[in-house]
């Protein structure tokens, strides 16, 4: 079984990974943890300390909630328009062999054992190649392959390393 397919990705997918990426690990769930703290904090404490002191909560709380979301959108914005690679479409072929991945003259092989995870969100379907990169496949992509390529996954990977969907799209 044998499943093809090309994907352009966009500034907006770039973003949606990212924020995965970010907001699915321990540091981004403390950092939430934190921003939430820190403004419930300058309400607790309002009227009680100097006014610098709530202005300065308000203003942590912020930064943890709204700069990380931003850099990262920025982040993806940049990524797009400065990577070639990431400018063109590229060519999927994902087979019992493994992960083929190709663009012009230019090709990669990931074979199945090299997999470190394979996730799907809502939006996408990630395929790890390590802790902290993946192939970015957005789902409107490869609508009626999805199937194909989890049932690929189901055979090939050991369950630890997936992270799906079974019943998306």
């Amino acid at each position: 079984m044998s499943v093809e397919f090309d994907v352009t990705i966009t500034d907006k997918d770039m973003y949606r990974f990212n924020l995965y990426h970010a907001y699915h690990g321990v540091q981004g769930i403390l950092a939430t943890m934190v921003g939430i703290w820190v403004l419930i904090m300058a309400g607790l404490t309002f009227g009680k300390v100097e006014i610098f002191y709530t202005i300065m909560y308000v203003v942590f709380g912020i930064v943890f909630l709204v700069y990380v979301p931003g850099n990262l959108y920025l982040r993806s914005k940049r990524q797009i328009l400065t990577s070639a690679t990431l400018k063109n479409a590229l060519h999927y072929k994902i087979d019992d062999a493994g992960v083929h991945v190709s663009q012009g003259e230019q090709t990669a092989d990931l074979e199945w054992k090299q997999i470190y995870k394979m996730v799907s969100n809502k939006n996408q379907l990630l395929i790890y190649s390590s802790r902290v990169n993946a192939y970015v496949i957005p789902k409107e992509a490869i609508k009626e392959e999805y199937q194909l390529i989890v049932g690929l996954a189901v055979n090939h990977l050991e369950g630890f390393r997936l992270k799906l969907n079974l019943f998306s799209i």
